[in-house]
């Protein structure tokens, strides 16, 4: 029996599998990149708050200012963000923190809509190469008449689901990607969320 290797069933494929190549290409550089991204924004240091304490009730606001530059995290830009207001009404100062925060989840969740997309889109486009494969299957049937080939029947079919297995892989890799970078996002939210917390008690303690 002829063994059918993973490169030549692909070609079987025809046109839908060069898409759905293109999208797996572009789910994984998206996910290498907010991967990156996000981690860098979440890079933990337990000491930052205690820093920024001793710092802020010293009155060494420059200090803190360039520790929270060259800590460069999330939570450090938007603790950054609320000292350079401290001195104005305690509401405007946790106002310039939401408003940071905002920004810094935007640009973390920047491109993972696409992600999604490819993992919702790439099944159906498999399933439609099947759909165009198995047409084309039954209209070869039908113009054989009376003389079918059962072979060249049962090619034309697995030829078909070959897409929609393609199309799975490439959905079931992004799903699981997506979902990954969602709850790392998240992770960095509730960090952003506790430094926050910490730094308006200062505040208040101030």
């Amino acid at each position: 029996m002829k063994e059918l290797s993973v490169l030549e069933l692909a070609e079987k494929g025809g046109w839908i599998m060069v898409v759905l190549a293109v999208l797996s290409v572009i789910a994984i550089y998206i996910f290498t990149e907010r991967f990156i991204v996000i981690r860098n924004a979440g890079k933990g240091d337990k000491l930052f708050m205690d820093r920024i304490r001793d710092y802020v009730k010293n009155g060494d606001v420059t200090s803190a200012i360039n520790f929270c530059r060259n800590t460069n995290t999330a939570y450090a830009r938007i603790i950054e963000r609320g000292i350079t207001r401290m001195g104005r009404p305690v509401a405007e100062v946790q106002s310039a923190i939401e408003n940071s925060g905002n920004l810094e989840v935007a640009e973390m969740e920047r491109r993972l809509p696409v992600l999604a997309t490819i993992a919702g889109g790439a099944p159906m486009i498999g399933f439609l190469g099947t759909v165009i494969g198995m047409v084309e299957a039954f209209w070869q049937m039908s113009n054989a008449g009376g003389n079918i080939d059962i072979s060249l029947l049962s090619s034309g079919i697995y030829e078909a689901m070959v897409t929609t297995v393609g199309g799975l892989i490439v959905g079931i890799i992004a799903l699981f990607g997506y979902n990954y970078l969602v709850a790392k996002v998240d992770g960095v939210v509730n960090e952003m969320e506790a430094k926050s917390m910490s730094f308006m008690d200062l505040l208040n303690e101030k």
